[in-house]
């Protein structure tokens, strides 16, 4: 028994159509039934056909079945395939023949002798008009259920509680008419509508909603070979209800099932997981790298300092101090290089993308990509030889460019190609690929692929090469951080990055970056100009870091400068107030009260052919004095020269 939710609105009233040729009936009928119902009527079966066709919403037909012309039991045959109406036939005991005949062809729900009992006959039409109704109402939810299931995005099955399926919308075409779906599918248990390896587990999953109620669930299924992972919601419904309106206990209820694959989603979501933790990185690295490397500025400046001032081999014992001092400066310099790579991370976009040449620069790196090849074959011996393959890149036209730092992406090449020869102990071949991706709907790509025949890796390893400090090496040999500034550099140059990797299938990273225009395309940005020499200057040194102060005066003393070292901005703006001429100012960018640039400025408008070198520790683009250069912590007196002189000259 179903208990509807009551209608806030009145239900309308129902439409009933009389047709008699006998006036007076037609009027005993329609005093009869106004009351209750709206009324048309008409003497003529043939008028009646036209009101059919022109009133739709009509829910009951009353006619005389002796009529001039046409017979009521042809009449209401003819208006069969015109309207859902249900019909009512007025006829005396003559006809009971042809009443017989029309209720088994089901063209009547009803008929009625003359003189017929009023109380029975409102009840006849009520009915009718009820039922009209009924079927009206089932229709639409069918055909909304079924546009549903049609248009949904994923697969929905309803069940009884033996697992026979209901309604399904799994492997149907939809452009047929489903209104035999129910019939068909009756006998269909919901299991066999999945693989026969996934059937264990959908029966699973039948018995735990049971008790459960409601279950969700993300997993992979592999499926002709590919595994996608698939989305999985199972309610047990509301029905069915006793006679009372209580429900039945679950485990006799229909259930419903959703699938939908979400494959694309998730790997959007690990992405986006994956720049999160880049951007978090970021932000610490950003925060300790300026005191970081002050405190290597400090350390390199004085073990170089130191070092110069050792007696040379050959000079007393000297040689044993050198070489301690050598190996803390190299041990500085690595510790340096883990900063930078570090730094990666918190660095925006970089203003420096240009069109980048991608055939020309991968075909002059192969003399580079060779030799780093070749080291572990020198330590493998004739059975680990890697060897490079070019010949993908050989064969295509000298005009492929992308949106890239040329830089960063030959950093980013190299890195791939050692993790390659590092990932093939018994030695094998190393292909770089080029080929153009046009799949995205927004852009045009160029795929550059670094490929290996190495062991591999397990998809679970494949999933967190690009998280910081993740690495497979031995403890010594790898940082970790290497695949993840690739990541990085790749996302600011607006690509994207690709791995294909299986146990004992090799390894595959494709770059995404940008294709453009082939016009103004650089093969590397290293073309700068040879400083000359560098005279005498008077120099205005401002850092507020005494360590790295003491180390770069002496920098400049050695160089032959003539300096005045200060703690901070004001006291360099005092030194020109109290009329003292510089012809340069090194300060460092950020400094505490007053920041390098804001002293810089101000500086310029007290002497205004002031040139300036700002030093920094760490300092994103956004933050970096415009039209000045600016050399990163830590420094060696040869590159602070090599800057000085830049400036000068």
């Amino acid at each position: 028994m179903i208990h509807p939710t009551a209608s806030p609105h009145k239900t309308p009233r129902s439409l009933i159509l009389i047709v008699d040729d006998e006036p007076e009936i037609l009027v005993a009928l329609s005093d009869l039934l106004e009351g209750e119902f709206d009324i048309i009527s008409t003497t003529s079966p043939h008028d009646a056909l036209t009101l059919v066709r022109d009133h739709p919403e009509i829910a009951v037909i009353i006619s005389d079945q002796r009529m001039p012309g046409m017979t009521g039991d042809v009449f209401l045959s003819q208006v069969q395939d015109k309207t859902d109406a249900k019909s009512i036939l007025l006829t005396g005991y003559a006809d009971l023949s042809v009443v017989i005949t029309a209720l088994n062809q089901g063209r009547i729900q009803f008929y009625v002798h003359k003189p017929w009992d009023s109380d029975g006959l409102k009840a006849m039409v009520r009915e009718s008009a009820s039922r009209f109704h009924t079927e009206k109402a089932l229709f639409k939810e069918r055909f909304l259920l079924q546009s549903t299931l049609s248009a949904a995005a994923f697969d929905i099955v309803f069940s009884d509680a033996e697992g026979r399926v209901i309604r399904h919308n799994k492997n149907r075409d939809f452009e047929s008419d489903a209104a035999d779906q129910p019939d068909s599918d009756r006998e269909v248990l919901e299991e066999t509508l999945y693989p026969a390896e996934e059937r264990d587990a959908i029966i699973a999953l039948r018995s735990e909603v049971v008790i459960r109620g409601k279950l969700e669930q993300c997993v992979p299924v592999t499926r002709d070979g590919v595994t996608n992972w698939l989305e999985r919601t199972r309610i047990v419904l509301p029905w069915p209800r006793q006679a009372d309106g209580v429900l039945l206990p679950p485990a006799q209820r229909w259930q419903a099932s959703f699938e939908r694959d979400v494959t694309e989603r998730r790997g959007l979501e690990q992405r986006m997981r994956q720049d999160d933790k880049m951007r978090a990185l970021g932000t610490l690295s950003g925060g300790i790298a300026h005191d970081f490397n002050n405190l290597l500025t400090a350390i390199l400046g004085s073990l170089d300092l130191l070092h110069d001032m050792l007696p040379s081999e050959g000079e007393g014992d000297a040689s044993v101090p050198q070489k301690l001092v050598e190996n803390a400066i190299d041990s500085a310099r690595k510790g340096a290089t883990l900063t930078r790579s570090l730094l990666e991370f918190g660095r925006p976009k970089s203003p420096a993308l240009q069109a980048v040449n991608v055939v020309r620069l991968i075909r002059n790196l192969r003399e580079l990509l060779s030799q780093s090849l070749n080291r572990a074959s020198d330590a493998a011996g004739e059975t680990g030889k890697c060897a490079l393959d070019l010949s993908h890149v050989a064969v295509r036209a000298d005009d492929l460019c992308v949106q890239s730092d040329p830089e960063q992406l030959e950093m980013a090449l190299l890195n791939l190609c050692i993790n390659a020869r590092d990932a093939m102990q018994n030695g094998g071949t190393v292909a770089i690929r080029v080929e153009e991706d046009i799949s995205s709907p927004t852009a045009d790509f160029v795929v550059i692929s670094v490929c290996d025949e190495g062991h591999g890796m397990t998809p679970e390893i494949a999933a967190r090469i690009f998280d910081p400090f993740f690495t497979t090496k031995k403890i010594g040999q790898g940082t970790g951080l290497g695949l993840s500034t690739i990541y990085r550099f790749v996302k600011r140059c607006g690509g994207d990055i690709k791995v294909k990797s299986a146990p004992g299938q090799g390894t595959c990273i494709s770059l995404l970056l940008p294709k453009v225009p082939a016009q103004g395309a650089e093969l590397a940005s290293d073309m700068t100009a040879i400083p000359g020499e560098t005279r005498q200057l008077k120099i205005l040194l401002i850092d507020d870091e005494a360590p790295v102060r003491l180390v770069t005066e002496q920098f400049l003393r050695r160089s032959g400068h003539e300096v005045v070292s200060v703690a901070d901005g004001e006291a360099g703006l005092a030194c020109l107030l109290a009329g003292q001429r510089f012809d340069l100012a090194i300060l460092d960018l950020m400094m505490p009260r007053m920041s390098g640039q804001e002293c810089g400025n101000r500086l310029a408008e007290k002497q205004p052919d002031l040139k300036r070198l700002y030093i920094s520790g760490y300092a994103d683009a956004a933050h970096r004095p415009p039209h000045h250069q600016v050399l990163e912590k830590p420094f060696t007196r040869a590159m602070l020269d090599e800057a000085i002189a830049s400036i000068i000259n």
